[in-house]
């Protein structure tokens, strides 16, 4: 184990007196904000003392991970715009589903380019899997899960596009993932996927890019090929 992402909520009033104790541990490399347990990004980052707080995180040399869904870009737009200096990794970014025609993907596609310029955010490659029905579309419930990469291969190539070798990190959302497909499936569809990539590539993607994205350190000087 390398290292741990905490539970704190910019904006409360324990906040930094948390972060002063965690960051102590070497294992704490940063939080994850997003739209989870009934928080709401695009409120909480109107409120001054929220925005301070993730410069403290930022300060401290720590990220922050952040999911949700087609809004979630934009918010993260306006952090990056107002905290430049902070680290941010975006989960399970192939999941995210666009929305569909007007105004509303226009956004989405400009943030989602946006975001891609700036050399500071990551993005995961998880929760990959989805459900559709007979026509390819997606549906929350019943059709069928392909495990083909074929299939997700346009959005793969999108995310890479736009990120590059750089930014992009493995991660398999296990093992809330187990319902969608088996660990050797996930692993499967993007170890087909970057190591099409090249070499430097997949080991790019499979851990040295998780070294820029949270500064991790490696506990086991008699292995120095782990960094």
């Amino acid at each position: 184990m390398v290292g741990t992402i905490g539970s704190l909520h910019p904006g409360e009033p324990d906040f930094r007196e948390h972060l002063g104790r965690l960051y102590k541990n070497p294992l704490f490399r940063g939080i994850r904000f997003g739209y989870l347990w009934g928080r709401n990004v695009a409120d909480s980052i109107k409120d001054p003392e929220c925005i301070a707080d993730l410069k403290e995180l930022a300060a401290a040399g720590l990220s922050m991970d952040s999911v949700g869904q087609a809004q979630l870009l934009t918010d993260l737009v306006q952090i990056s715009d107002r905290v430049p200096e902070l680290r941010i990794i975006i989960d399970h970014l192939p999941n995210t589903q666009p929305p569909e025609a007007g105004e509303a993907r226009d956004r989405y596609n400009q943030a989602f380019r946006e975001l891609g310029k700036r050399p500071q955010v990551y993005v995961k490659v998880s929760e990959i899997f989805h459900r559709v029905d007979e026509s390819g579309k997606r549906v929350g419930t019943g059709g069928r899960i392909p495990h083909d990469l074929g299939f997700y291969r346009t959005t793969l190539e999108r995310i890479w596009d736009v990120f590059g070798a750089d930014r992009l990190l493995f991660a398999s959302d296990w093992t809330t993932s187990e319902p969608m497909g088996t660990f050797a499936e996930t692993i499967g569809i993007v170890r087909e996927f970057f190591t099409a990539k090249g070499s430097d590539a997949a080991e790019k993607f499979f851990w040295k890019n998780s070294v820029k994205a949270y500064r991790w350190v490696n506990r086991r000087p008699d292995q120095p090929h782990l960094m």
